[in-house]
């Protein structure tokens, strides 16, 4: 009869414990997504460099930091574009805004460096938001991916990144303080797998990891460095509708700032965090079988469409005599 009642004592403190880090990280998670004060950001620096900052989130990082009175050094490999979007956010919130323009999927990692070093030079950088990506137009098997794809998916998601990283830090290190925001993917943190889109996901996954390890390297020298993972968002790239857990590229953004300077990783959005935790409860053979479905439905939609453009484009390439 002890024995059976110390069985149960244990047992019980055990639960006991469970329950109370549950409810500790529990009451953690409201603390940091709703209360938390968010950084001054000005404190790391006047201004704030952005890649990928015509299109999507990368755009709308840099519209939600000039309106908190940053000043913006914009990255993008379109001119016009990013000349257009210097623009309209001087414009709207009267900042100063210098722009660069590099195509990280033509240019190799010594002119990246040296161009970067050479727009930064004399600038008080405080905060890179590393917000250029580039991923598949649709799903697709690993075999089928065009090398021109593949290339500049790791010369972009990987060594543009890194190059960049590398041309800003030192610059951070000497003024010990600074702040770096990368933006990942749900495809390598809160998912198992991500199928037929493996290519970009492996990108991803090196990204968190680079940024997991470089937190720890610079900390003491007084740089945040973080990843923030982002479910689907509805941009250009994911060509996703706006839904209830698909937020606009804008409403993200004004997430991701009450994170800057925290943790090392983060799911800045409240819907997107909530997701993953339902996500994390299925089984990972499901989920797995589930998220290969989806893709090769996705698939066969982008195949479809291929051969739509293909049909049309042969028929107006056709001569009187052919038709």
């Amino acid at each position: 009869m002890e024995c059976v009642d110390f069985f149960l004592e244990i047992t019980a403190t055990i639960g006991f414990i469970c329950v109370c880090k549950a409810v500790i990280k529990f009451l953690k998670w409201v603390w940091m997504m709703f209360l938390r004060p968010p950084k001054q950001l000005k404190e790391y620096g006047s201004w704030a460099m952005i890649t990928g900052s015509t299109d999507g989130i990368g755009k709308a990082m840099a519209f939600e930091l000039a309106s908190k009175g940053l000043n913006l050094l914009l990255v993008g490999r379109n001119p016009q574009k990013v000349e257009a979007t210097s623009n309209e956010i001087r414009e709207k919130h009267g900042v100063e805004i210098k722009f660069v323009v590099i195509d990280m999927q033509k240019v190799d990692g010594k002119e990246i460096t040296k161009r970067v070093e050479e727009a930064i030079d004399g600038l008080d950088v405080g905060l890179l938001v590393n917000g250029a990506g580039l991923a598949y137009p649709y799903a697709k098997f690993f075999h089928e991916v065009d090398k021109e794809l593949m290339d500049g998916i790791i010369k972009v998601n990987l060594e543009g990144l890194t190059w960049i990283t590398k041309a800003v830090v030192p610059t951070m290190i000497k003024k010990k303080k600074g702040a770096i925001v990368n933006i990942g993917s749900g495809s390598t943190v809160v998912l198992p797998s991500y199928p037929l889109v493996s290519l970009y996901a492996a990108t991803k996954a090196y990204l968190a990891m680079f940024s997991r390890c470089i937190n720890l390297e610079y900390k003491d020298q007084g740089i945040d460095i973080q990843i923030q993972v982002p479910l689907y968002v509805s941009t250009k790239m994911s060509k996703m509708k706006r839904s209830i857990f698909v937020p606009s590229s804008e409403t993200y953004s004004k997430a991701c700032l009450r994170w800057i300077g925290y943790e090392k990783m983060v799911v800045p959005y409240l819907l997107h965090s909530l997701q993953g935790f339902l996500l994390r409860a299925i089984p990972e053979p499901s989920l797995d079988s589930y998220m290969l479905n989806y893709f090769l439905q996705s698939r066969k939609r982008g195949l479809l469409k291929d051969s739509k453009v293909l049909r049309i484009k042969n028929k107006g390439n056709c001569s009187p005599s052919c038709k």
